[in-house]
C-alpha cells in the first residue's frame, strides 16, 4: 500500500512536469511565430524589406545587407519597438560605399574697405597660400579673414577658371560680393557712378570664359546733378524730353506719365540723381508738362528752381495769359516761372546773324559766321585749339557789329557742346543754339542740356539733335572697323574656313571658326567689308573664278544666319588669281584656296565724309583771305569754298 501511494505520487509529477515541457515548447512555438510576424509586419512598413527575421525562442535576429549604417540603425529601432530590445540581436551587415562623391566646393569672398575676408571649401590642388597673398595684397593695410576650408578632392572641372575669373573681378571691384561655384560667379557690387558701373559690366561680360555663367548685380551711387534739370519740348517731330532728372523712382514715372498723357510715344527714361531744389519736383515737371500741351508747344526747361515756358509763336495773348497764370497759381511756392511768348522775327536784307562750328569724324573743326571783335575771334580761336588740338581748328569767322551782348557766351558754349560729340555741328542765332551730331555717351542729351541751361540761363532756347551710336561708345569697349580686321586674322589664326572638296559646302570643321567671327563681327556693326574666295591653279580659271565666289557668298550666308549685320559687305571671287603660295606644291595650292576678310577703307572714307557733310548745316570755307571781311554774300561764297576744303582733307 505504502509503494503504490509512492508510485502514484510520482507518476502524477512525471505527467505533471511531462504535459508542462509540451505545453512549454507549443508556447515557445506561438511566442516566435508571433514575434517574427510583427516585426516582419512594423520593418515592410517602415520600408526596410531588405531585412530578414529569425527566431530562436525568445530572441530576435534581424538578418540582411542594409543599405547604409542609417538604415541599419533604423532596422534595430523599428523591431525594438515591437519586443523587448534586449531580446534583437543584430546580424546584419551594411553595404560597402562606393567611392564617396567629392564635397562642393565654393568660395565667399568679401572686399571692402576694412580688407578681404573668405570662406568656403576649396579642393587640395588650389594653392592656398598663392590665393590669400593676392588677397593681402589687395587689402593693403586692411586684414585678410581666411576661412577656407581645405578638402583632399582633385578639382572639379571649370574651378580653376571660375576662380581666376573671380579674383579678376575682385581686382576692379574695392567694394563687392562674389561667390565662386565651378560653374558659376555671382558678384554684388558698388561702383564709383553710373558710367564706371557700366564699364565694368561691359568689360566683366566680354571677359567671361565659355561655359562659365556670370551673375552681375553692379549698384552705383545716384550721382549729384546740377543744376537739376528737366526740359520737355513739342515741335514739328512731336514730344521728346531733352533732358529729364528726377528724385525718385515714383517721381520718374509721374513725370513719364505726364510725358505720354501730352503725346509722348516710345520709350523714354529720366535720371535719377541727387540735388533736387524741391521734394515737390515732380509736382511742378506734371503742372508744367500738361500745359505746355495745352498751348502745343513749344518747350519748357526746368533749372533748379527756375522755370522757363516758351509758347509757340502766334499762340493768342489770351490763350498765354490764361495758361501762364493757371501755372503760376498751381505750382509750389520754391518754383519761380518765366514765360515766354515769341514775336514774329523782323525781316532784313542781311537776315539774323549767325554762328557755325563744325567738327568732322576726322577731328577736323571748322569755324564760321559772325564774331563781335577781333579779340572775341582770338578767344574763340584759341578755345577751338585748346579743345580740339591746334592743328585740327580752321578759324574763317569774321568781325560784324551790332551782334547781342551775350554772342560770345552763346559761341563759346556751342564750342564746349560740340567738344563733347563724335562728330557734329553747331549753329548759334540771337535766338537759338542748334546742335546735332553722334555721340558714343547715352546721357548727351541730359548733359547737353544741363549745360546749355547753366551757361545759357533757364530763359534761352536750344535744340539738341544727337544720335547715340553704340559703335562710339567707349564704356562698351566695342572695335574700331581697324580693329575688326585685325582681330579677324587673329581668330582664323593658322585655321581655315573649309569647303567640301569641289563644292561651296562648308564643311564641319568651319563651324567653330563661323561661330567665333560671328560673335566678333555682331561687336563691329555695319563695317564696309569684302569678304574674298580664292582657289588654286588647278581646273579651268572660270570654274575657279566662279567656284571662289559661290563660297564667298556661302561664307557670307553663313555669317547672315548668325544674324551678323551683312548690309555693307560685298562678296568677290578671285579665283586663281591671286596666290600666296607656289601651286606646283600640295602644301602651295592648300595655302591658295582660302577666304579673306578685307575692311573697304574707301568706302568707310566715304561714309565719314557723308556724316560730315550731313553734320554740316552750311559750307565751310578753305580760305582763310575770304574769311575777313565782306557782307554776307561773300561770306557765303567762303563758307562754300571751305566745305570743298574740308572734304579734300
Amino acid at each position: 500500500m505504502r509503494l503504490s501511494s509512492i508510485a502514484t505520487f510520482v507518476g502524477t509529477f512525471t505527467a505533471a512536469g511531462a504535459v508542462s515541457l509540451v505545453s512549454a515548447y507549443f508556447s515557445a512555438g506561438v511566442i516566435e511565430t508571433a514575434s517574427k510576424t510583427d516585426v516582419l509586419q512594423q520593418l515592410d512598413l517602415a520600408g526596410l524589406t531588405w531585412a530578414e527575421v529569425d527566431t530562436n525562442g525568445l530572441q530576435v535576429f534581424l538578418i540582411g545587407t542594409a543599405p547604409d549604417e542609417a538604415a541599419r540603425f533604423q532596422a534595430l529601432s523599428t523591431a525594438g519597438s515591437v519586443v523587448d530590445a534586449a531580446r534583437v540581436i543584430d546580424q546584419m551587415l551594411v553595404e560597402e560605399p562606393e567611392d564617396i562623391a567629392p564635397p562642393e566646393f565654393s568660395i565667399e569672398i568679401l572686399r571692402n574697405d576694412a580688407g578681404v575676408s573668405a570662406i568656403g571649401l576649396i579642393p587640395k590642388a588650389t594653392d592656398r597660400e598663392e590665393l590669400i597673398e593676392g588677397f593681402a595684397k589687395l587689402a593693403g593695410e586692411g586684414e585678410v579673414s581666411d576661412l577656407l576650408g581645405v578638402a583632399d578632392y582633385s578639382a572639379p572641372d571649370g574651378w580653376d577658371t571660375a576662380l581666376s575669373f573671380a579674383l579678376t573681378a575682385l581686382r576692379d571691384l574695392p567694394r563687392s560680393q562674389i561667390s565662386v561655384r565651378p560653374d558659376l560667379v555671382a558678384i554684388k557690387a558698388m561702383a564709383e557712378s553710373e558710367e564706371h558701373r557700366r564699364r565694368i559690366e561691359s568689360g566683366l561680360a566680354r571677359r567671361v570664359p565659355e561655359g562659365l555663367k556670370l551673375a552681375l548685380e553692379l549698384t552705383a551711387p545716384r550721382p549729384v546733378i546740377s543744376p537739376f534739370t528737366l526740359r520737355f519740348i513739342i515741335d514739328d517731330s512731336g514730344p521728346r524730353f531733352d533732358a529729364c532728372s528726377a528724385d525718385t523712382e515714383e517721381a520718374s514715372q509721374r513725370i513719364l506719365k505726364a510725358a505720354t498723357d501730352a503725346g509722348l510715344e516710345g520709350k523714354s527714361s529720366c535720371t535719377l540723381g541727387l540735388g533736387v531744389p524741391s521734394r515737390r519736383w515732380a509736382d511742378a515737371a506734371v503742372l508744367a508738362i500738361a500745359k505746355l500741351a495745352e498751348l502745343k508747344g513749344t518747350s519748357v526747361t526746368f533749372t533748379n528752381a527756375d522755370i522757363s515756358l516758351v509758347a509757340p509763336e502766334g499762340t493768342s495773348q489770351d490763350v498765354f495769359d490764361r495758361v501762364v497764370g493757371e501755372l503760376e497759381s498751381a505750382l509750389p511756392g520754391v518754383f519761380a516761372l518765366h514765360a515766354v511768348l515769341p514775336k514774329a522775327p523782323e525781316q532784313s536784307e542781311e537776315g539774323p546773324p549767325e554762328f557755325t562750328a563744325t567738327l568732322s569724324p576726322e577731328g577736323k573743326v571748322q569755324l564760321r559766321g559772325r564774331v563781335s571783335s577781333e579779340i572775341a575771334r582770338q578767344t574763340m580761336d584759341s578755345y577751338a585749339r585748346a579743345r580740339f588740338g591746334s592743328d585740327d581748328v580752321y578759324t574763317a569767322a569774321r568781325v560784324a557789329e551790332g551782334l547781342p551782348s551775350d554772342w560770345q557766351v552763346r559761341t563759346l558754349a556751342g564750342l564746349e557742346v560740340l567738344s563733347s560729340l563724335v562728330n557734329g555741328a553747331v549753329t548759334v542765332t540771337p535766338d537759338n543754339v542748334a546742335i546735332s551730331g553722334k555721340t558714343g555717351n547715352q546721357n548727351a542729351r541730359a548733359d547737353i542740356a544741363q549745360l546749355l541751361a547753366s551757361k545759357l540761363g533757364d530763359a534761352s532756347e536750344f535744340e539738341i539733335n544727337v544720335e547715340y551710336i553704340k559703335q562710339l561708345d567707349p564704356t562698351l569697349g566695342l572695335p574700331s572697323p581697324e580693329e575688326c580686321e585685325a582681330q579677324i586674322v587673329e581668330i582664323i589664326g593658322t585655321r581655315k574656313i573649309s569647303f567640301e572638296p569641289g563644292s561651296a559646302t562648308l564643311d564641319g570643321s568651319a563651324e567653330d571658326i563661323m561661330d567665333e567671327l560671328s560673335t566678333l563681327l555682331k561687336k563691329c556693326g555695319n563695317i564696309p567689308l569684302e569678304v574674298g574666295g580664292h582657289t588654286d591653279s588647278q581646273g579651268r580659271e572660270s570654274m575657279n573664278q566662279k567656284l571662289s565666289q559661290d563660297r564667298a557668298q556661302a561664307v557670307l550666308d553663313a555669317l547672315r544666319e548668325r544674324l551678323v549685320p551683312v548690309r555693307a559687305y560685298t562678296v568677290t571671287g578671285y579665283g586663281e588669281a591671286t596666290p600666296i603660295a607656289d601651286n606646283d606644291t600640295e602644301e602651295g595650292r592648300e595655302a591658295n584656296r582660302r577666304i579673306t576678310f578685307t575692311l573697304l577703307k574707301d568706302k568707310l572714307e566715304e561714309a565719314a565724309e557723308a556724316e560730315a557733310a550731313d553734320a554740316a548745316t552750311d559750307p565751310a570755307t578753305n580760305d582763310p583771305e575770304a574769311s575777313g571781311a565782306g557782307d554776307d554774300k561773300k561770306d557765303d561764297n567762303a563758307d562754300a569754298d571751305a566745305a570743298e576744303g574740308t572734304k579734300d582733307g
